[in-house]
């Protein structure tokens, strides 16, 4: 029998990357490309749609070179990140930037300009809201379109006629196909989907915001072809973009994913090695945490959980038939990287970093040290100073995008030593902030036993420990594969037919993992320390409240 192969593209902040993999999950290779960004005004961030498709187009040739008969390849499935791109009618790229360039044609997810349109959304408390925790957050797509019309009308509002999440502009630029996903819509864009009402477009809400236009338009421009992840998408491949992948026209293209949905897919399915009991615990009570640049909390439930200050339930949007409810941080890998890269301390230990070393290890080894030089474990090294994470705002489960970073216990240390104990603090807040966000999905009705990390941060063991001893949960680490291109194979596997739903891929391709077990010994620690934390948030709303008053008497 001919071996079967999957290819999966999942496209990041940065990068671009594809996957091959065979019929049971294995990863045979992966090729990596870079994005361009850019950054136009302070928390404008904007990316090119000719440049992702471009970069998507050269990772698929790459990881299928050594396939000599293309028709082995059965499937190819897409992630992206939820960025939104805008099309005019003959389906090219329309600015959305103030330069006017229509090469910059994606508002990035991270991209904050929304603002002040996303408050104007949630002072209205329309129903809608209920779905995204009781407030929609400034990275979502109807607030952007907001600012889209209010700032840059004649440039682009007025020339678009199509706007997308980049999971859905991957699909149409390999099949020709306008359909758009579940999983984009219900997690980004206010589309209502549950078992009892069914499927729609609210048309008060997009009236009360100013969008009308949209409504009038029958949502054309937004998408009216709603499919559910892993669905095929048109008839495959079309000729030019099989030409453009170096695959097979009409080799099927699978409904898209958002990236951290993917690899919520790709990863919650994982067994364990050598814990029988772990592995009998059902999908609801896993929760995959993508932790890359931002993390996602991918809770799943059988029926539609309301959790203030978290995303969702959205139905089918990750796993199809469940709902998910999302928690999440704003900035993670970008917050260490923000925390290292600006310490005085910085250039000495990168300049002193081997061509093989990885910088965040160097700092890992570099607090062992430190910890048996003082006689001390290592998590207490942090004793004296404590970190708010939020300083790209709170996504869960406060949901308040105006928050700010907070560090306690500053010193003149300029020290390399310094470094690393400012760096172990911003990882115990960010798993803190974990922590939070898992008491708010357990308040709202969930009931979460395990977590399973994957991503950039996954391959941190501090981060990942650190998030076991916070939190009291066994935290699992997929092996040999890479979950978010993972999660686009399986959808694959079941866009070719080869898997009746993803539950049966998962089952096939899942692959395992081993476990990391909470500490007893930091237990009392890490109590104390998260008393501390919600403490800050406390402090820095009370402070508000001060300056306030100040500002009323100007």
């Amino acid at each position: 029998m001919m071996d079967v192969f999957y290819v999966s593209v999942d496209v990041g902040t940065g990068s671009v990357r594809a996957g091959l993999f065979t019929s049971d999950g294995c990863m045979v290779c992966t090729a990596t490309c870079s994005l361009e960004m850019n950054q136009s005004e302070p928390h404008f961030y904007e990316q090119s749609s000719r440049n992702v498709w471009e970069s998507t187009c050269s990772v698929v040739k790459e990881v299928v070179s050594g396939v000599k008969n293309r028709e082995q390849i059965r499937g190819i499935g897409f992630d992206a990140t939820c960025s939104l791109v805008a099309l005019d009618g003959a389906l090219s790229p329309v600015t959305v930037s103030l330069s006017g360039e229509d090469n910059w044609n994606i508002v990035v997810w991270m991209d904050h300009r929304a603002e002040v349109q996303a408050a104007r959304i949630n002072a209205l408390s329309h129903p809608v809201l209920r779905n995204v925790g009781g407030k929609m957050s400034l990275e979502m797509q109807p607030p952007k379109l907001m600012w889209l019309k209010e700032h840059v009308y004649e440039s682009c509002w007025k020339k678009a006629r199509h706007f997308m999440d980049l999971p859905d502009f991957l699909t149409f630029k390999a099949t020709g196909s306008l359909s758009r996903s579940m999983c984009s819509l219900v997690c980004k864009w206010g589309y209502q989907a549950s078992e009892e009402n069914g499927c729609y477009w609210d048309d008060s809400f997009w009236q009360s915001i100013g969008l009308q236009e949209l409504v009038s338009d029958a949502y054309a421009a937004i998408g009216t072809d709603v499919k559910t992840p892993g669905q095929p998408c048109g008839q495959g491949l079309t000729v030019t973009a099989a030409e453009q992948l170096g695959l097979v026209a009409e080799t099927a293209v699978a409904c898209s994913m958002i990236d951290a949905h993917a690899g919520g897919l790709g990863s919650i399915g994982c067994n364990v090695d050598g814990d029988p009991f772990l592995n009998s615990l059902p999908l609801r009570c896993r929760l995959p945490v993508i932790c890359g640049t931002s993390t996602c909390h991918m809770a799943i439930s059988e029926r539609s959980l309301f959790v203030p200050g978290v995303w969702g339930p959205y139905l089918s949007a990750m796993v199809p038939g469940f709902y998910t409810s999302e928690g999440g941080q704003s900035a993670a890998g970008k917050l260490l990287d923000h925390v290292i890269e600006t310490h005085p301390a910085y250039g000495e230990v990168r300049d002193a970093l081997q061509s093989t070393e990885y910088l965040q290890n160097v700092l890992n080894s570099n607090l062992e040290k430190l910890s048996n030089k003082k006689c001390i474990r290592l998590a207490a090294l942090t004793s004296n100073l404590h970190v708010w994470p939020d300083f790209y705002g709170n996504r869960s489960p406060l949901a308040d995008a105006s928050l700010q970073g907070m560090m306690c216990g500053l010193t003149l240390d300029r020290s390399a030593a310094n470094l690393a104990v400012s760096y172990l603090a911003t990882v115990q807040a960010l798993a803190y902030s974990t922590r939070f966000i898992v008491e708010a999905l357990t308040a709202g009705g969930h009931n979460i036993k395990l977590m399973v990390l994957s991503g950039g941060l996954s391959k941190n063991s501090l981060y990942c420990q650190t998030h076991a001893d916070v939190t009291g949960f066994p935290v699992v680490l997929p092996t040999g594969t890479d979950s978010m291109l993972l999660g686009g194979a399986l959808l694959a596997s079941v866009a070719t037919g080869d898997a009746n739903t993803c539950q049966e891929a998962m089952a096939r391709m899942a692959g395992n993992g081993k476990a990391l077990y909470p500490q007893e010994e930091d237990k009392s620690y890490h109590e104390k320390k998260y008393q501390v934390f919600k403490k800050m948030v406390e402090h820095q709303q009370a402070y508000r409240k001060i300056m306030a008053t100040e500002r009323d008497n100007i």
